[in-house]
C-alpha cells in the first residue's frame, strides 16, 4: 500500500493567477517554523536560461523555498521546453507523462517530508494526454490531496471559481480553502466579488487576500503578510484536511 501524502494540492481558476507564488508564500511560511515542507510542480511546461540555468520558472520558484532543499527533477518530475498545454509539450518532444512515474515520484518526495505543496497546471482540469483519461484532477485524486483554491480576482472570477469548486468536490476531495488574488487593478466592485465567493464556495475559509502587486513574480516575503498565516498552520496540523466529506 502506497503510504498516504500529506499536504495539499494548489489549482487555480485559470492560468496565470499566481498559483506557483501563493504555494512558494505558503512553503516558506511553513519551512520558518520548523516544518520539513516541499513545494512540488510535477508536470511543468515552458522552460527558460535563469542565471545560466536552464528551468522551469515555477519549478525555480518552488525550489527555492523547499526546505530541506531538493533538485529540480524532484521538484518536477515531467518538464518541457514549450510554453503550451502539458499534453501538447510533451508530443513535441516524442514523450509522454507518465502516470505511475509522475505518482512514484511525488510519493518518494512526500515520503522525505513532513508535509508538500503540489501544485498543479493552470485550472483545475487541465489534460495530461491526448485521450482524456489522465488530467490534473487526476493527479490530486490519485495522491488523495484536499484541495486549496487560488481565486484569480478579475471579471469572472465568481463563475470561474465556483465551477472549479464544483469540479473538485465531484471528484470526492474536500476544498480546504481559497485564496483570492487580484489579478487586475483595479478590480471594481471587490467587496461584492469576495462576499459572492464567500456564499458559493460554502464551509471553505478564504486564506488570504493579495493585493494587486505591480511586480513580476512576488517574492514570499511580499505576499506573507496578506496570508492568514495561524489558518495556514492551523490546516496543515490537522488531520481532518484529509477526511473531511466535501
Amino acid at each position: 500500500m502506497n503510504p498516504a501524502v500529506q499536504g495539499i494540492f494548489v489549482t487555480g481558476t485559470d492560468t496565470g493567477v499566481g498559483k506557483t507564488s501563493i504555494s512558494a508564500a505558503i512553503v516558506a511560511l511553513l519551512a520558518k517554523s520548523g516544518v520539513r515542507i516541499a513545494g512540488l510542480k510535477p508536470v511543468a511546461a515552458g522552460m527558460a536560461v535563469i542565471d545560466d540555468e536552464r528551468i522551469n520558472e515555477d519549478v525555480r520558484a518552488l525550489r527555492e523555498v523547499s526546505v530541506p532543499a531538493l533538485c529540480a527533477d524532484e521538484i518536477a518530475a515531467c518538464q518541457f521546453d514549450a510554453a503550451c498545454a502539458p499534453h501538447i509539450a510533451a508530443a513535441l518532444e516524442g514523450r509522454h507523462i507518465e502516470r505511475d512515474a509522475v505518482l512514484k515520484s511525488v510519493r518518494a518526495i512526500a515520503a522525505r517530508y513532513d508535509r508538500v505543496v503540489v501544485e498543479g497546471v493552470g485550472g483545475f482540469r487541465v489534460p495530461f494526454d491526448d485521450t482524456g483519461t489522465w488530467d490534473s484532477a487526476d493527479l490530486a485524486v490519485d495522491l488523495g490531496l484536499p484541495v486549496l483554491l487560488v481565486v484569480g480576482l478579475r471579471l469572472g472570477c465568481i463563475n470561474h471559481a465556483l465551477l472549479t469548486a464544483e469540479a473538485i468536490r465531484a471528484r470526492g476531495l474536500p476544498l480546504c480553502g481559497w485564496i483570492a488574488n487580484t489579478v487586475d487593478a483595479p478590480m471594481p466592485y471587490m467587496k461584492g466579488n469576495l462576499d459572492a465567493l464567500a456564499r458559493g464556495l460554502g464551509n471553505a475559509p478564504c486564506l488570504g487576500l493579495v493585493p494587486h502587486l505591480p511586480m513580476h513574480n512576488p517574492t514570499p516575503e511580499i505576499i506573507a503578510p496578506y496570508l492568514n498565516v495561524a489558518a495556514l498552520h492551523a490546516l496543515f496540523q490537522s488531520q481532518s484536511i484529509l477526511s473531511e466529506t466535501p
